[in-house]
């Protein structure tokens, strides 16, 4: 049986997740012959990240990059690839226990009075590893986490509202509500031996004609709960009075906290964020129930924003729906058409979907954080054990273009692949990673010893980046050597029988236009499928978050990672625990600060533009100096003197003066370029996700967090499924994707 060539476009997560899939089918290498064709030096795509050898090996990211703990596909494809792997003990990362730890620290921020308040929520630990969690949750199910947190926050709200000699007696009057109740009592009685006695004094009430029915908050969400649990086991769909008594309950707690809360939030930071949490929990309960969800699916949701969802069903304007959780989602999804932040789009299906898996599915810690930089913990265990396994890399390969064609049975294909070689390496094959303190790394620059010396020195001459789309290196090698830089054709049937494109969404109108004009579908998912630029930026400290003064640290002494703060830089993390793996000399420093946004930007030049990126980066520059100088007192007010300026000296820079002359050291980037932009889930444009063998070109797929996956937002677990379903696609592992039917209804 001859070997099928695949072409493996791009090194990002989807790529890699498919390459692993592929190569974990027991005689691939008797079915496939597999070549990764990367631009530039190091995998990652939005991933990557580089170690600085002129400070301190410090790790340089695109942003900041933690896990979910409901990130279930993800930690079943990296646990694979260390277990494989394998890695000897004598190596600092060697499992991936030790590459992701659990983290429950989460932070946001309220402005309240035109002055910031720190929310601090120490989520949980939960027993369990995420690989063994699952997504594929049915409509009770969700309901019943949803259900679930709502009791614990009812709970909290009818103590203080007691403690006030506010009501907390509650009373049902009508006839239909009475039936309602009546059904909760019967479905209760007969699944449950024996209740309480205020329990069984309630269900009384509901089928004695003569009697009111009263109860309180708790006891009706505590009842609510047994519903939903008993539901969540026999997922019985067919009875539509399950879902009028719970849409009858949870209205009866908003117009009760409506009634009673409203009066204690502004004096109570406790009470406003309890009530909070389930004004939310109720407005997307009632949303899944009007809407359906059960019967239709997620995916009729999409056709709204999530805010203008939330308060289409009944979610508080003032307190709710422009709170700090909804706000931070927006923020962690870079939820901003063209980086403007009064412009905040993100379809209500995927956000509540994702939201609940997020809060409500997830194993260990609500988040992971890596123990290095992500192309340290993700990418080098994946090019080591992809190269152990045969997989070839052709590292400093730039698609340029995909051409079609037909292929004997008429149908369209891929025919050729035009691809630059950007550089000549002297021994014909690159070696992508260096040691730093016995991990293996990618570099922040490309090993220029293993190029060609005259070409390498004249990289470094003009400071060539070899990963940008506005790139001026084909200009300056053509004046130097008098000739354009070299390309390849790459023919089907020759070069490769499929093609993986892993690059993301935003190159295709400028690698496939051939494609894209034949293919109307693909050329409308190029178009409706939205990116967005975004910014980032490092600083190493010389105080603590303490000694900053940022006061909030829980018992466990975690580290903050925050969000639904000032914009720009809404994302701040603290993240000291990278420090030991960096490899700085003795005038160390104590702390590192991560932030990140969406970056405002409408307008993305030709790639003749070669001074785009740095006007870009020049702005990000601003932008960071100005946050460090203006917007971090709420958070970090020890760093500012009496006059409120910033005091310079606690940003690591030895031998500096304390300036703004400091921030030179530190690092900064803006990711504008197409393969680098965060993919969007604007309102509507999950329906022109295709999947990843979705286009007509019979030997083409196309993967990425960009396709039809079952969670269609830009984040790793899309990243990770698209991946799976590509190899699944092509050699049927892995069989099972958890949640990639997240969208679809469970019955009618």
């Amino acid at each position: 049986m001859t070997k099928q060539n695949i072409a493996i476009l791009g090194g990002g997560v989807s790529a890699m997740t498919a390459a692993v899939y592929l190569t974990e089918k027991e005689n691939w290498q008797d079915l496939y012959d597999i070549t990764v064709y990367q631009l530039g030096w190091r995998l990652g795509g939005k991933g990557a990240s580089g170690r600085n050898s002129e400070y301190g090996e410090r790790i340089e990211e695109h942003g900041l990059h933690v896990w979910f703990g409901a990130y279930v596909n993800s930690f079943r494809a990296i646990e694979t690839v260390y277990n494989e792997l394998n890695r000897p003990s004598t190596i600092p990362i060697h499992t991936w226990q030790q590459a992701l730890k659990p983290h429950s620290f989460v932070v946001l921020q309220e402005y309240i009075d035109n002055e910031w308040e720190t929310w601090p929520v120490d989520f949980p630990l939960i027993d369990g590893n995420p690989a063994d969690g699952t997504l594929d949750l049915h409509f009770w199910q969700l309901i019943e986490l949803v259900v679930a947190w709502l009791h614990k926050w009812i709970d909290e709200l009818e103590e203080a509202i007691e403690a006030s000699h506010k009501q907390v007696e509650l009373q049902t009057r009508k006839s239909r509500d009475r039936s309602l109740l009546q059904h909760l009592a019967s479905e209760i009685s007969d699944a449950i031996d024996s209740v309480e006695d205020k329990v069984r004094s309630f269900f009384d009430s509901a089928v004695d004609e003569a009697q009111d029915i009263l109860s309180t908050p708790k006891l009706l969400i505590s009842q609510l709960h047994e519903l939903m649990s008993l539901r969540a086991k026999d997922k019985k769909l067919s009875n539509t009075k399950d879902r009028l008594v719970t849409w009858y309950i949870v209205r009866k707690l908003k117009r009760w906290l409506r009634s009673e809360a409203l009066e204690l939030i502004d004096d109570n930071p406790a009470v406003r964020r309890a009530y909070i949490c389930a004004d939310l929990a109720i407005a997307m309960t009632v949303g899944m129930i009007r809407d359906r969800v059960h019967a239709k699916g997620f995916g009729v949701l999409n056709q709204y924003d999530f805010k203008y969802w939330l308060a289409r069903n009944g979610a508080d304007k003032q307190y709710a729906v422009e709170s700090a959780p909804v706000r931070g989602f927006y923020d962690l999804v870079f939820g901003y058409v063209d980086g403007d932040f009064e412009n905040g789009n993100v379809e209500a299906g995927v956000a509540s979907l994702a939201m609940i898996r997020i809060m409500l599915c997830y194993k260990g810690g609500v988040m992971w954080k890596m123990q290095a930089g992500m192309g340290d913990i993700i990418f080098s265990p994946i090019y080591e054990l992809l190269s152990e396994r045969g997989v070839k890399f052709e590292f400093f390969n730039q698609i340029e273009s995909l051409k079609p064609g037909q292929d004997e049975n008429g149908n369209y294909v891929v025919e050729e692949i035009s691809v630059v070689e950007q550089v000549a390496l002297k021994n014909g094959q690159y070696n992508p990673l260096v040691d730093v303190k016995g991990l293996p790394c990618w570099p922040a620059k490309p090993n220029f010893e293993q190029i060609d010396t005259e070409q390498a020195a004249l990289l470094q001459q003009h400071n060539v980046n070899l990963e940008s789309f506005w790139s001026d290196w084909p200009q300056i090698y053509e004046q130097h050597f008098q000739q354009p830089l070299p390309k390849k054709t790459l023919k089907r049937m020759r070069d490769f029988d499929k093609v993986v494109f892993g690059i993301s969404v935003g190159s295709l109108e400028h690698l496939c236009p051939e494609l894209l004009a034949l293919d109307y579908a693909f050329e409308q998912q190029s178009t409706k499928v939205k990116t967005v630029a975004t910014q980032a930026f490092q600083v190493w400290l010389n105080k603590t978050d303490e000694q900053l003064g940022f006061n909030y640290t829980p018992p466990s002494e975690e580290r903050p990672i925050l969000s639904a703060f000032s914009q720009p830089f809404d994302t701040w993390a603290a993240m000291s625990n990278l420090l030991e793996v960096e490899d700085w000399p003795n005038d160390t420093p104590c702390n590192i600060a991560y932030f990140c946004s969406a970056f405002t930007c409408d307008y993305y030049p030709p790639s003749s533009e070669h001074s785009f990126p740095k006007e870009q980066t020049a702005k990000v520059k601003v932008n960071s100096v100005e946050k460090l100088q203006s917007e971090m007192k709420p958070l970090w007010p020890l760093a500012y003197d009496s006059a409120g300026d910033f005091i310079w000296d606690v940003v690591y820079d030895p031998g500096a003066p304390s300036t703004d002359v400091r921030f030179d050291t530190q690092y900064w980037r803006v990711n504008v370029d197409p393969s680098e932009r965060y993919v969007l889930s604007v309102v509507g444009s999950s329906d022109f996700r295709l999947t990843t063998d979705g286009t007509l070109f019979e030997n083409l797929y196309i993967t990425g967090d960009w396709i039809k996956t079952g969670v269609n937002a830009g984040c790793v677990e899309a990243a990770v499924m698209a991946g799976m379903q590509t190899s699944r696609a092509i050699c049927g592992l892995p069989e099972e994707i958890s949640g990639e039917n997240g969208f679809d209804p469970d019955g009618t």
